[in-house]
């Protein structure tokens, strides 16, 4: 029998969730890597531009569909379209979502992995040691799934207990603490010598780096970074209630997610340039780069450096945990209301089958030959496939869809929460919809295959 919708208690739960659904290991790495070596300071004020004229409106967009259609993204699009084709809209972030909780919860579970080699000591050693330590496990065809499966148990934990008891509680809980140990490492790394180049790497303007590839570059960060088009915005709002200010929502989860990357950047670079490395992109950065930026900027003091090291992984467990909760939801409440059933089976097919996904990723990275599609792992092929296609098509038909095809009338209706709240900048969003998020996110899309 189908559960009676739940609704978030608190405005400050519904907004640390949501928060927390968009707040991943994207904002850990790829913010700080691509606003220092795109201009500092320019990148970033780009990037606070493109959240205004592209992420707000997008996440807007999706706050109506999910709120109006008070079901899982599928349903909710299938409502709003009378249930012609663009209810597969909703069907393809629903797919985005679930493909991603497979494979994303295998660096989750890194994250985990290193807790534990933090606590034992095991992360200390010289540079070629770490970078060893982190190939032998990462391609073990047994360690990494162990280490998946423990946080999506816990994830599923979270999302047994529904949408107040689970979801808003862990997020109470959870946010605030990565916010402390985020500020506690920022502290640390700013106060190391010669941390300043690091600041300045960071918030310096060069803007000798401006150039097309850089703007298309803050588009693209600016629209995975707030998590659009994976069904994780639109399932959450379905959890709103009539009186929540949408743009008002959209703002605040907008600062939360910039603020927490703008100080993972003030986390990574001065105890970089303390040491005098300079930091890669991607995994290397978080599980080999880092390791050893903390051995030798606190050599002196290797009681601190191993409470750093330890306080940084639980940090990126905490952020991957919010997100995998946010994901895993957007499955759940897709299987328990279309196949009708409770929330608690809807969760454990999402479990099982998610930790099936991630052990045949995890397994690719290593020395099974077969699960690769030409040059690529399975592990990279859901990662482009998610990334560079699926999400960039979500958020472009998504616009189209509430831009020109749903009413006019509804859409405003939702944005002014029935005329309760100010309409005023329903007309500029209007436009951004319609017009300037289609041809940003068209032109994300394009440029990545170097059509453009």
């Amino acid at each position: 029998m189908l559960e009676e919708r739940a609704s978030f208690g608190s405005k400050l739960g519904m907004i640390l969730a949501t928060a927390g659904g968009a707040v991943g290991l994207g904002n850990v790495w790829r913010f700080p890597y691509m606003a220092g070596q795109n201009g500092g300071a320019a990148f970033i004020l780009i990037y606070i531009g493109c959240v205004l004229l592209l992420g707000i409106p997008c996440m807007v967009s999706e706050f109506i569909i999910g709120r109006h259609g008070a079901s899982n993204t599928y349903r909710a699009y299938s409502k709003m379209s009378h249930g012609n084709a663009w209810k597969f809209v909703g069907l393809l972030g629903v797919l985005t979502g679930y493909l991603i909780t497979g494979y994303y919860a295998v660096v989750s579970g890194w994250c985990l992995q290193y807790i534990y080699a933090s606590v034992a000591g095991q992360l200390h050693g010289d540079p070629s040691f770490v970078k060893s330590y982190f190939q032998s496990f990462s391609t073990d065809p047994i360690r990494p799934i162990i280490w998946l499966v423990a946080i999506l148990l816990i994830t599923h934990f979270v999302i047994i207990h529904g949408v107040r008891g689970g979801i808003e509680r862990a997020s109470k809980l959870l946010m605030p603490t990565l916010f402390v140990l985020l500020l506690v490492i920022v502290v640390a790394s700013c106060m190391l010598p010669g941390a300043d180049k690091g600041i300045d790497f960071l918030f310096k303007p060069d803007f000798g780096k401006v150039d097309r590839g850089l703007f298309l570059g803050a588009l693209g960060q600016s629209f995975y970074s707030l998590s659009i088009a994976m069904g994780c915005i639109c399932t959450y709002a379905s959890y709103y209630t009539r009186q929540t200010n949408l743009l008002q929502s959209a703002v605040q989860i907008s600062v939360i997610d910039s603020l927490v990357a703008i100080l993972a950047g003030l986390m990574i670079f001065p105890a970089a340039f303390s040491v005098g490395v300079n930091p890669d992109s991607g995994p290397s950065l978080i599980f080999i780069t880092l390791p050893n930026v903390f051995n030798q900027a606190f050599a002196s003091m290797p009681i601190l450096g191993w409470v750093i090291s330890l306080l940084f992984y639980a940090l990126l467990s905490l952020a991957a945990l919010t997100s995998l909760m946010s994901l895993h939801e957007v499955s759940t409440a897709f299987f328990y209301e279309e196949l009708h059933i409770t929330r608690d089976k809807g969760a454990v097919i999402v479990t099982v089958t998610t930790i099936i996904i991630g052990a045949f990723c995890s397994l690719s990275l290593g020395q099974f030959d077969g699960l690769r599609i030409g040059d690529k792992s399975l592990f990279d092929v859901f990662d482009f496939v998610t990334g560079q296609i699926f999400l960039p098509l979500g958020g472009f038909l998504t616009c189209l869809f509430l831009g020109w095809f749903v009413p006019k009338r509804l859409v405003k209706d939702e944005f002014t929460n029935w005329g309760t709240v100010s309409g005023r900048f329903f007309g500029v969003f209007l436009f951004l919809v319609r017009f300037v998020c289609p041809l940003a996110i068209l032109s994300i899309f394009l440029h990545q295959f170097n059509v453009i």
